[in-house]
């Protein structure tokens, strides 16, 4: 229970980052990153996850994201297809732009793991700010993503990243 009282909510109003990391699979997450990236809180966007048919123009359309800033700081990752996988995709996409600060924004029940998942892919001098979008899931659903981040725990430390 404690999980889920624990879960974390949006980053502190204001709060400036080089990037913000956008993991798909759930509702509100990349409108979310796109309000954060026209704010001009982030230099730069990755959607981590896309599914290989959609295009960089289709997506910023569906998400509404002014032109100016798809054409510049939008990358899409095609790469991921779980968590740990959105991890190493975010911690390259980290690399490449020599990003020592990163927005995180996935559903709050998802946070923990998926920020487990980067920090353990990540430098230490890399700052993780946590925004989790409040996706609302059924306690029974919540019990299933706390049991797959308490397995992703003891993996990590068992067998790092």
């Amino acid at each position: 229970m404690l999980f889920v009282l624990n879960l974390p909510g949006p980053a502190a109003s204001g709060t400036r980052t080089d990037g913000v990391a956008v993991l798909t699979g759930g509702p509100g997450r990349v409108p979310h990153g796109v309000a954060v990236l026209v704010a001009g809180l982030a230099e730069r966007m990755l959607v981590s996850g896309v599914h290989p048919s959609v295009k960089p123009g289709e997506l910023g359309t569906a998400a509404r994201i002014p032109e100016r800033l798809n054409s510049c700081c939008v990358d899409l990752g095609f790469e991921a297809d779980s968590t740990r996988s959105n991890a190493q995709e975010v911690s390259a996409w980290v690399a490449k732009h020599g990003f020592k600060s990163i927005r995180l924004v996935t559903a709050a029940y998802h946070m923990p793991r998926a920020q487990a998942e980067l920090e353990a892919r990540l430098p230490d001098d890399v700052l993780v700010v946590p925004d989790g979008v409040n996706a609302g899931l059924p306690l029974g659903a919540m019990l299933i993503e706390y049991a797959k981040f308490q397995v992703s725990w003891v993996l990590l430390r068992v067998r790092p990243a």
